[in-house]
């Protein structure tokens, strides 16, 4: 059985559910009439033959076939053809189906976006609660006639073994009673069922048919009848939650002991809610909130990563956290207090978050790749670190685009930068600080000091607005990041007369103060 996960079958999730209403029953335009808006002096794609159409979209993937079959209803009756899909349906399932003698009762278009929903619904039955419901409601009896018809195509179902009468599994897999004369045997007159492993049936089947191939024709002969309404609906709720399901399933079903090291690790120096972590794995868990902790996790919930495969971006995100296990491991055993501990390990990840970013979005990323990737960034973490001299500056850069420029570069210019802030932070205190300057001081109201002294960070929201103290974070942005005397000079302009408009407004109030004689 060929592997689903192919680039074109993530986006076929979103384009067989819009176009499944759409038949070959449905009235086309004249060719005439089509290409009777085109100019007479340009051959288009429209007044080409059927026949070289038909060369032509041989190379398109089933994304496209279905994108140029929706533009048009001459366009849809050739992309439709049997040629085209047979090819696809081989492609993508390993299966070859025969048009010979009318020997399959659907179109090709129909058995490929039948078998895709089904084989998409039933290769994450693990996650999926609904349609497990629908396969073991009738357990120990057998699932309802419709599922089983499906179910004849799957080697390996995760069901208990099946007691059926022998003119039901004639009926269903269309096997004869010679092929299990042992189980015959062996019936007794109270029970007419037989007792079958679904292995067992599936290889009886193949067996009796002769190939694969005959039998997903015995099965689609089996359903030309049926009403696909409820397998479309369980694919539909199935495409609308995939990600939030299959996360679901990561993070609250891995085996033990390791799904205490996932939770541990999960929440591994992280800010969170304790009130609604104690709920973790429980029915009222807020999976949401947990999928946020994370960027990594809160894309995946989103449909970001693996150009939106939910098995392959389950797989990047398990990846992930096992990169952050070796991680943590080495962090620990480092002779480092416990902030630089936390601090090396937030940024490390950030770097790595930022570096790979793009890359997840695009594919799988194994393991070995975020241990390659984190080493470096933590090297750079400790760089910036020794850069700073001590917590304090290290915790008052963290915000500067020099910080994450250099994280994502390794550029040592980005260093120059982190140094030349800090520098003019200490010249600006060292100013403010002066003897000659200790009025200022005294008169300054307490926002406008508290920019001034070393440790304190200027926020992208101090930045904005009219008052006083805006204007004043903007100035010190300004010379910090640009290094310009220019802006050196206008903020100790502004604070200067900023401390003589205290000065005046105090005398001001004292001269009220003063009795008449």
């Amino acid at each position: 059985m060929a592997d689903l996960s192919t680039t074109w079958e993530r986006e076929l999730l979103e384009q067989f559910s819009c176009l499944t209403a759409a038949t070959d029953d449905e009235p086309h335009l004249n060719r005439a009439d089509i290409t009777s808006e085109s100019s007479d002096d340009t051959t288009g794609l429209l007044h080409l033959s059927d026949e070289v159409l038909l060369v032509i979209l041989r190379n398109l993937d089933p994304v496209s076939l279905l994108r140029l079959g929706s533009t048009c209803s001459l366009l849809f009756r050739v992309c439709s053809c049997n040629s085209l899909w047979t090819t696809h349906f081989q492609d993508s399932f390993g299966v070859s189906l025969s048009y010979t003698h009318a020997r399959c009762p659907v179109t090709a278009k129909t058995a490929f976006r039948l078998v895709f929903m089904w084989r998409s619904l039933f290769r994450n039955i693990h996650c999926n609660r609904a349609f497990q419901e629908k396969l073991f409601v009738e357990i120990p009896l057998a699932p309802h006639r419709y599922w089983i018809q499906w179910l004849v195509l799957e080697e390996s179902v995760p069901l208990p073994s099946v007691r059926l009468p022998s003119s039901d599994v004639e009926k269903l897999w269309g096997i004869t009673a010679d092929l299990f004369q042992d189980k015959l045997q062996e019936k007794t007159e109270d029970c007419d069922a037989l007792k079958f492993e679904w292995r067992e049936l599936y290889h009886l089947a193949l067996k009796h048919h002769g190939n694969v191939s005959l039998v997903f024709q015995h099965v689609l002969i089996q359903h030309q009848n049926s009403e696909h309404t409820e397998l479309e609906t369980m694919y539909h709720q199935y495409v609308q939650c995939r990600f939030q399901w299959l996360f679901t399933y990561w993070l609250f079903r891995q085996p033990a002991p390791y799904n205490k090291q996932l939770r541990s690790i999960f929440l591994q120096w992280k800010k969170h809610s304790k009130r609604k972590v104690a709920t973790w794995g429980e029915t009222l868990c807020d999976v949401r909130y947990l999928a946020s902790l994370h960027p990594i996790t809160k894309d995946y919930w989103r449909g970001r990563l693996a150009r939106g495969d939910e098995s392959l971006g389950i797989q990047t995100v398990g990846n992930y956290f096992s990169m952050c296990k070796s991680l943590v491991a080495w962090i620990l055993g480092r002779d480092w207090g416990r902030l630089k501990r936390r601090k090396v390990y937030e940024d490390t990840l950030e770097g790595v978050y930022l570096l790979l970013r793009r890359e997840m979005q695009e594919t799988l990323v194994e393991h070995e790749r975020f241990w390659q990737v984190a080493k470096v960034q933590m090297t750079r973490v400790c760089t910036l670190e020794e850069t700073a001299a001590n917590y304090v500056n290290w915790k008052m850069i963290e915000t500067l685009p020099y910080y994450k420029l250099y994280l994502v570069s390794g550029n040592s210019v980005y260093l120059d930068h982190v140094q030349g802030f800090l520098r003019r932070k200490r010249l600006i205190r060292d100013w403010i600080y002066m003897e000659e300057n200790s009025w200022a001081r005294q008169l300054l109201p307490e926002s406008l000091y508290t920019l001034l002294e070393f440790d304190t960070k200027i926020s992208q929201e101090s930045l904005h607005g009219d008052c006083v103290t805006a204007q004043l974070s903007r100035l010190m942005w300004l010379y910090l990041n640009s290094g310009q005397e220019l802006y050196l000079q206008a903020l100790k302009g502004m604070v200067l007369q900023c401390a003589h408009a205290c000065l005046g407004h105090l005398n001001a109030l004292q001269a009220c103060q003063v009795p008449v004689a």
